[in-house]
């Protein structure tokens, strides 16, 4: 990375338990780090929920609930541009493509509609996950501010 592009970078790493009473904490750290570059609201809302879908995925299928899990979100800051990533390393993913799907929940007896993937990757401009049973699942997002635009065009 080129001194310039390291001037305009910012980071944060977050670690917590994977405790369902986490995710709102999760959720408004991540907003408050973002906001430096004062996103719209419908923004800083869509990256609010896509940290929140991957942070519960985390906890209810990653860790299967287990408070001694820990989950690590890294939010980084290049330009106009956010990279969110949310990982675990927990029970991982045996099918990606079938997790995929809209409507696919590993918890069904928990009455949820699907693990977010397609709400993630509507929100976001870009968006990958990996997965490997047994050792866990990345989350990586990218969104280019809108706000910010003119400043880098």
């Amino acid at each position: 990375m080129s001194k310039e592009k390291a001037k305009e970078r910012n980071f944060m790493t977050l670690q917590f338990a994977a405790k369902s009473e986490n995710e709102s904490f999760a959720r408004v750290t991540v907003a408050a780090f973002i906001s430096q570059l004062d996103p719209t609201m419908d923004e800083l809302s869509d990256l609010k929920t896509v940290v929140s879908e991957a942070v519960t995925n985390s906890i209810i299928h990653g860790y299967d609930s287990d408070p001694e899990g820990i989950v690590t979100i890294t939010a980084e800051i290049v330009g106009d541009t956010v990279t969110l990533t949310v990982e675990d390393r927990g029970r991982g993913i045996e099918d990606l493509e079938l997790a995929k799907q809209p409507l696919y929940t590993s918890k069904p007896e928990l009455e949820r509609s699907g693990m977010g993937f397609t709400i993630m990757e509507n929100f976001m401009d870009e968006f990958e996950v990996s997965s490997e049973p047994g050792s866990g699942t990345s989350i990586k997002m990218k969104k280019r501010i809108e706000s910010k635009k003119a400043l880098y065009n």
